[in-house]
């Protein structure tokens, strides 16, 4: 955690701000809970808990810098919440993620799997892709096993 909180201060240092401690104790926050795809008021509960002086504006501006940054990205699942996700270290895009319908679980797929499709979109459209993102919406292999379960009882 450490090595990864030094290369966000050489960030944020590069993009002519500082690692203060309230955006430091909201980083920590986002590292210690990586998987749980966290809302602003989740990430401002948990921070509040380890510097209970800290502001709701305070959080929400840390995080919409780390977005402007890149260093973290807001997301959206369809259910109206911007929710928050730390870049992976070195991606050059935003992973995917597959959300149940059913349950509202969320999987991260780490892997680009929109290469081809980019080069086809700057081929034929003549578009400079950037980023993109990717959400598959479904239902997880646990809501489909239990579905598949009472169907045969």
């Amino acid at each position: 955690m450490e090595k990864r909180i030094q290369h966000i201060k050489e960030a944020l240092h590069d993009a002519r701000y500082k690692l203060t401690p309230q955006r430091e104790v909201t980083l920590r926050v986002l590292l210690e809970n990586e998987s749980d795809h966290l809302s602003a008021e989740d990430v401002f509960m948990k921070v509040k808990d380890k510097y209970p002086e800290i502001g709701l504006a305070t959080v929400y501006r840390t995080l919409e810098l780390l977005n402007e940054l890149k260093i973290l990205d807001k997301i959206n699942f369809g259910d109206g919440v911007s929710r928050y996700d730390l870049r992976k270290e070195g991606a050059e895009h935003f992973h995917h993620h597959l959300v149940c319908i059913n349950c509202g679980s969320v999987e991260e797929i780490e892997e680009d799997l929109l290469g081809e499709v980019e080069k086809r979109v700057e081929n034929e459209f003549q578009f400079k892709v950037t980023d993109h993102r990717l959400t598959f919406h479904g239902i997880c292999r646990t809501c489909t096993s239990n579905s598949e379960n009472k169907d045969n009882d």
